[in-house]
């Protein structure tokens, strides 16, 4: 059975967007996985189709209606997590999108306005799930980033196996640096340990690089990498890697 998302949006026309090309668009017409969009304007019950009311307690905006978002997502729902997309939820992190990826697939609420009624998203059980520190129009945007993400990482859709496990985050640091030809570019040129066939020793430098970029780029991350990973004398695995440093 291939793994289904199901998304509840005021727009279901942006679905699948840019999720119908490249890898995970062959994937989509391959069968390796389904896409449901549901309009949740259907589920309204009122002759103007009203989806959202004023916020209680006052204040700029509307918030969309419990009882119609509901009924949307019980249309739906048959055990699958389900995620809520809003600038209020945790981070979304790569151990998130692999644990959805192991699952069945996933129903996914794009809010918008003000957001959502909490109750709604409470008596569902949803995760409220953030791809970032910003504000955006809506959660449609996130949902493609979200299905992106775990499509990548459904069986066959990635050609090399070892893809998934090199690439940022995998080890809780940034990937390194990357070169292809020409070796020499406009006076610049590739690492010449990368040049030399020493497999350990192209592995220990793009080590030393993803911990170097990590460090300097995501301190949040190089610090967990390094409590998860240090010694009771308080060296680190990296130190293995590379003494000198």
């Amino acid at each position: 059975m291939s793994w289904r998302a199901s998304v509840l949006t005021l727009f279901p026309e942006m679905f699948p967007g840019p999720l119908a090309l490249s890898l995970a668009g062959r994937a989509l017409a391959a069968g390796v996985w389904s896409l449901q969009a549901a309009n949740i304007r259907d589920f309204a019950t009122d002759r103007h189709r009203t989806v959202d009311d004023a916020p209680f307690g006052g204040g700029a905006g509307m918030v969309m209606r419990p009882d119609v978002v509901d009924a949307a997502a019980a249309s739906v729902a048959d055990g699958r997590p389900m995620v809520c997309l809003t600038p209020r939820g945790r981070a979304l992190r790569q151990v998130d999108v692999q644990r959805y990826a192991a699952g069945p697939g996933m129903v996914l609420l794009c809010g918008r306005y003000e957001g959502v009624d909490q109750r709604v998203i409470e008596a569902h059980g949803m995760e409220e799930v953030s791809i970032g520190d910003y504000v955006l129009s809506g959660g449609e945007l996130p949902a493609l980033v979200l299905l992106d993400a775990v499509v990548r990482l459904l069986p066959g859709v990635m050609g090399a196996a070892e893809s998934a496990t090199e690439e940022s985050f995998a080890e809780q640091l940034l990937e390194y640096p990357h070169y292809t030809r020409p070796a020499d570019w406009q006076g610049l040129r590739v690492p010449e340990v990368l040049l030399s066939g020493h497999h350990g020793a192209i592995a220990a430098w793009r080590r030393a690089e993803a911990e170097r970029i990590t460090r300097e780029r995501r301190p949040d991350l190089w610090d967990a990498y390094t409590s998860a990973t240090r010694y009771s004398d308080g060296r680190t695995k990296s130190d293995e890697h590379h003494p000198a440093l």
